[in-house]
């Protein structure tokens, strides 16, 4: 099969719902199949006028010539695979999309375009990797939910959104983690008192929240340390006491920030699934987090970490103090954790992809032959 997926925007810097499309595409180029990921520098909402012939014209100029290349970012924080064709073009316009058998928006604001291509694109699917009402009017968003397309969600906590909202047709695939690249290389009972956590400015993420439960934390064990990662800038309100990497290798972050820490603090309101905490729990950290929804696929409350209702810092501070004072806990949630996640592979997230893009578009195919039929014969 011929399958495109749509993103919205430019990868300048490492992003979880790129991450999960790219990791798709290597899947499926293994299975047999051409994967085109489009990247569009702009993302139109509204009805799309044709491209004129002079936009067009220096379009393909710029590909000719390497106009774009500065402006086209590297993947060097995400594996590729060579055959997988990446496509960086102006916006959402049909005349920059391939023809194919299937064609999936990737993102609230990617629906819009993918509803008004023609057949020719390929059966119509979404994506669904995140309750995405924070960026947009909540009407909206819910309104790409019950859109015609074939939608996927990423966890269970997705799947009862869609249904709330009256959404019956939905397919449950997992998001998964890369075992050979985010494993254990430190044990768990060989590190100290150390938290890692993701930094970020959007609101949501709730890093104040999480900055003030490691607060509450040291002012009781004096000895904890603590790293922040991400893709920003620093903000002043971080602790001069806690190192900040921007854009870190994801080697460093997989050998240094991973497999150093003995806990991963995830703060965040809502998460479609939770890939870093994931992550971190693959190489060895117990996971102490807000219930941010998509993190119940593998965090179980007591089981397989420790969580705590969004925006009650004090909470998440408890339950980062338990784990703290108390290694033999840590360890057996650090355990359990990735006990759980062996069982969330891209293979296998890709081979349910592949049946249900598969099964979707032969049905279409076939109920398109059986009205060409009956309209011959009337």
């Amino acid at each position: 099969m011929r399958i495109s997926f749509i993103l919205p925007g430019y990868p300048w810097v490492p992003m979880g719902g790129f991450k999960v499309v790219y990791e798709y595409a290597n899947q499926l180029i293994d299975f047999g199949h051409e994967v085109t990921v489009v990247h569009a520098r702009q993302v139109k909402i509204g009805p799309q006028s044709p491209v004129t012939i002079y936009q067009r014209i220096k379009y393909v100029r710029k590909k000719i010539v390497g106009g774009t290349s500065a402006a086209i970012p590297s993947l060097d924080w995400q594996p590729v695979h060579s055959k997988v064709k990446l496509l960086f073009v102006p916006d959402t316009n049909s005349c920059y999309i391939p023809d194919g058998d299937a064609i999936f928006a990737t993102a609230w604001n990617t629906v819009a375009s993918v509803l008004q291509y023609d057949p020719s694109k390929g059966t119509k699917f979404y994506l669904i990797q995140g309750y995405e009402a924070w960026l947009a009017p909540k009407k909206l968003v819910d309104d790409t939910w019950r859109a015609p397309l074939h939608k996927v969600v990423v966890s269970r906590w997705l799947l009862d959104i869609g249904r709330n909202l009256g959404v019956s047709d939905l397919q449950y695939i997992p998001n998964a983690i890369d075992h050979r690249q985010y494993n254990l290389t430190n044990p768990p009972h060989a590190r100290r008192r150390r938290v890692a956590m993701m930094f970020s400015h959007v609101k949501y993420k709730g890093a104040k929240d999480g900055i003030e439960a490691i607060r509450i934390a040291k002012r009781k064990y004096p000895d904890l340390e603590a790293l922040f990662f991400g893709t920003g800038r620093s903000a002043r309100y971080i602790p001069k006491w806690i190192p900040y990497y921007r854009n870190p290798p994801q080697e460093f972050i997989i050998r240094e920030i991973y497999n150093q820490a003995s806990i991963f603090l995830s703060s965040s309101w809502g998460e479609g699934f939770a890939l870093p905490p994931a992550e971190a729990a693959c190489c060895g950290c117990a996971v102490v987090a807000t219930d941010s929804g998509g993190i119940r696929d593998f965090i179980q409350h007591e089981e397989t970490g420790l969580l705590s209702p969004p925006k009650h810092p004090k909470e998440l501070a408890e339950n980062l103090c338990r784990l703290l004072e108390d290694d033999h806990r840590r360890i057996t949630l650090a355990d359990a954790v990735r006990l759980k996640l062996a069982d969330f592979s891209w293979n296998k997230s890709a081979r349910m992809l592949e049946n249900f893009v598969g099964c979707v578009v032969s049905a279409e195919r076939a109920n398109a032959t059986t009205l060409e039929l009956s309209q011959d014969i009337l």
